[in-house]
């Protein structure tokens, strides 16, 4: 699976949901807003911006622009912290402030089914695109998952 994967899963509707989520202040205080500008071809960064360029972002990811795909993943997922911060604590992963603490291999922390778990217990606490997203985030990234996750109708 690439992360191209995890967001065309997802469908187009909930992708740009989390585009509309995107922070630009978050982008700022991470030092990510020049790179991204960059990268997303934008001659600058703002929620309209961000809005009107949803169906060309779609369309990189349709042609499998995967550079483009995990820096918009960094993108999205550090405008929502606080979501994955109670991810981690909840599945008792350590970590500084949502980012993996050093010298911890978390994969083993995640066990069988805690992506039911976790869709489960933040269902209704946090939008469904992005948790879905970051749950498939995570297989992908640290966990070499082949096919994106799908919760069960009760825990979607």
């Amino acid at each position: 699976m690439q992360i191209s994967d995890v967001y065309l899963d997802l469908g187009q509707d909930a992708f740009a949901q989390l585009i509309r989520g995107v922070s630009i202040g978050k982008l700022k205080t991470y030092q990510m807003y020049e790179g991204f500008k960059v990268r997303a071809h934008l001659h600058k960064v703002n929620t309209e911006l961000l809005r009107k360029s949803i169906p060309k972002f779609w369309a990189r990811l349709n042609e499998r622009d995967e550079d483009f795909g995990k820096d918009l993943a960094q993108v999205v997922l550090i405008s929502h912290l606080e979501m994955i911060t109670g991810v981690l604590d909840f599945l008792g992963v350590p970590h500084e402030n949502g980012f993996f603490a050093k010298d911890v291999d978390p994969k083993p922390l995640f066990t069988e089914g805690w992506e039911a778990r976790v869709c489960e217990k933040f269902r209704g606490v946090f939008p469904d695109p992005i948790l879905l997203f970051y749950v498939n985030h995570l297989r992908w990234e640290l966990l070499g998952a082949t096919e994106p996750f799908h919760p069960s109708p009760s825990a979607a």
